[in-house]
C-alpha cells in the first residue's frame, strides 16, 4: 500500500513538472515571438526614415548635420540587441527626429508635400504600432518573470536555466510619449 501511495505521490509530482515546464516554454516562446515583432516593426521604421530624410533634404539640403544626426541614430536602433540597448537607441533616435521635424515646421511647401505627409502618417501609424507591441512584449515579459520567480515553480525554473527577461523600457519619462510628428499646413 506504501509503494502506491509512493507511486501515486511521484507521478502527481511529474505531472505537476511537465506543466510547469510547458508552461514556461509556452511563456518563453511567446516573449521571443513578441521580440521579433518590435523588432520587425523598429526595421520597418528604420527601412521608412531614409525615405523622410530625403524628401526634407529636397527643401533643407543645407542642414547636413541632422541629416547625419538621424543616420546614426538609424544605424544605433538597427544594431540594438537587447531591450535595453533598444530603449537607448530608441531615446537617440526620438531626439533626432525632433530635430528634423523642427527643420520641417521652417518650410512650409514641405509640410503640403503629398510624399512628406504620407511618410509622416506613416511613421505616426509605426509609433504607435511599436507602442502597442512594447506593451504586449513587457505583459509576456511580466508573466514569464513572475512565473520564475513564484515557488515552487522558481525551482524548476532554476533546474532548467530559465533566466528573467529585460523589459523593453524607454530610459526616460518623456520618452514614453510618443515623438510629435503632425505638423499644422
Amino acid at each position: 500500500m506504501w509503494l502506491w501511495i509512493a507511486v501515486g505521490i511521484g507521478a502527481v509530482l511529474v505531472l505537476w513538472a511537465i506543466a510547469v515546464y510547458n508552461r514556461l516554454i509556452r511563456l518563453s516562446v511567446r516573449a521571443d515571438e513578441a521580440w521579433r515583432n518590435i523588432d520587425t516593426l523598429l526595421r520597418k521604421r528604420a527601412d521608412l526614415i531614409p525615405n523622410l530624410v530625403e524628401t526634407v533634404k529636397g527643401y533643407a539640403s543645407h542642414e547636413r548635420e541632422i541629416f547625419e544626426r538621424v543616420a546614426e541614430a538609424r544605424s544605433a536602433s538597427l544594431k540594438a540587441r537587447t531591450p535595453r540597448e533598444q530603449g537607448e537607441a530608441d531615446n537617440f533616435l526620438r531626439e533626432t527626429l525632433k530635430s528634423l521635424f523642427a527643420v520641417v515646421e521652417n518650410y512650409p511647401e514641405l509640410k503640403a508635400n503629398e510624399n512628406f505627409l504620407s511618410l509622416q502618417r506613416s511613421l505616426e501609424e509605426l509609433e504607435e504600432e511599436i507602442a502597442r507591441s512594447r506593451r504586449y512584449y513587457n505583459a509576456v515579459v511580466r508573466d514569464f518573470n513572475t512565473a520564475i520567480r513564484t515557488f515552487p515553480n522558481n525551482i524548476l525554473a532554476g533546474f532548467f536555466g530559465f533566466r528573467e527577461r529585460e523589459f523593453y523600457e524607454l530610459p526616460s519619462e518623456a520618452m514614453r510619449e510618443p515623438p510629435e510628428v503632425s505638423f499644422s499646413r
